[in-house]
């Protein structure tokens, strides 16, 4: 290659040596293939598209023209290089993966994500309807034992209530046959009593007339001498009288006796109604009206028979 003389303008060389300038750019695009290549197989992540752009060595842009220049000494020649060697391509190179391809990727691995993720939250949705069964099972097994504990509770209740009121009612039964003991006991101290009063006054009757009469005392059959006498008797009876029957055709008659001073100390019947009910209805009346009602001279007849009809007591 000659150069310019010093005194003339700046011309560019011609370019001899194209061939080995296209050999050049062959070599630099092989290896920076086969950069790309060992770098996208080391990567652990996803591929990136990468862009290379390539440079046309031929093409060449004139340089401006540079001023005139002092005269200097002639430059020497530039050192050629041998072109490198040129690399072998790998056996095999696997093609870069397409945008549709990690696109349709990343869809499956969010499918798969989305999926997992379902699965989850349904495992998750069964363990509370399970847990939650576990605690309605409870609560009901819970209710179920307070319900039987109230039973029990309650019948055990009405079971001591039952038996109170047996209790009562045989402490009752024992009161009422103990009175009605009793009171069978005190009538027949009265009876006795008033034997021993009648057995003392017939012997003063019977004394009176052996020693000044010559006739037969008259019994008394009843308050016949005196209507207010006898109509207070029945009334006072009456009154004690407790009877709900209304067969007025009933009738029974009592001898009673008593005392002076008015106490009853015998009531027998002599005559029945041929209804037990009313026969005892007028009996215990007789006896509730103790002391009987005395004359008006204040006397009283000690043993008199009389008669109660049904109608006459209404």
């Amino acid at each position: 290659m000659k150069h310019a003389t010093s005194s003339g303008p700046y011309k560019v060389p011609k370019d001899h040596d194209g061939l080995r300038s296209a050999a050049m750019a062959v070599a630099m695009h092989a290896v920076l293939i086969l950069f790309l290549w060992v770098g996208v197989h080391w990567q652990s992540n996803e591929p990136v598209a990468v862009e290379a752009e390539v440079w046309d060595m031929k093409v060449q842009e004139a340089a401006p023209p540079a001023p005139p220049a002092p005269e200097a000494e002639p430059e020497p020649a530039p050192e050629v290089k041998p072109p490198p060697a040129p690399v072998s391509p790998p056996d095999e190179v696997k093609p870069e993966p397409k945008a549709p391809d990690i696109a349709l990727e990343r869809l499956k691995a969010r499918l798969k994500a989305e999926k997992e993720k379902q699965e989850e939250l349904k495992k998750e949705q069964l363990k509370k309807e399970q847990l939650k069964k576990e605690q309605l099972k409870k609560e009901e097994e819970k209710q179920a034992k307070l319900k039987a504990e109230k039973e029990k509770a309650e019948k055990k209740k009405l079971e001591e209530q039952k038996a109170k009121e047996e209790q009562e009612k045989k402490e009752k039964k024992e009161q009422a046959e103990k009175k009605l003991k009793a009171d069978k006991e005190a009538k027949a101290k009265l009876d006795k009593a008033a034997e021993k009063a009648r057995a003392a006054e017939m012997s003063r009757i019977t004394g009176a007339v052996g020693a000044g009469t010559s006739g037969t005392a008259a019994k008394s059959t009843g308050p016949r001498s005196d209507g207010g006498y006898e109509a207070a008797i029945r009334g006072k009876i009456k009154g004690n009288l407790v009877y709900s029957g209304t067969d007025d055709t009933l009738k029974a008659s009592f001898h009673i006796s008593q005392l002076p001073t008015g106490e009853i100390i015998s009531v027998r019947k002599t005559k029945g109604s041929g209804n037990a009910a009313y026969d005892t209805a007028v009996e215990n009346a007789i006896w509730k009206s103790s002391p009987l009602p005395k004359k008006k001279d204040g006397t009283v007849v000690r043993d008199f028979d009389t008669d109660f009809n049904m109608k006459d007591l209404h």
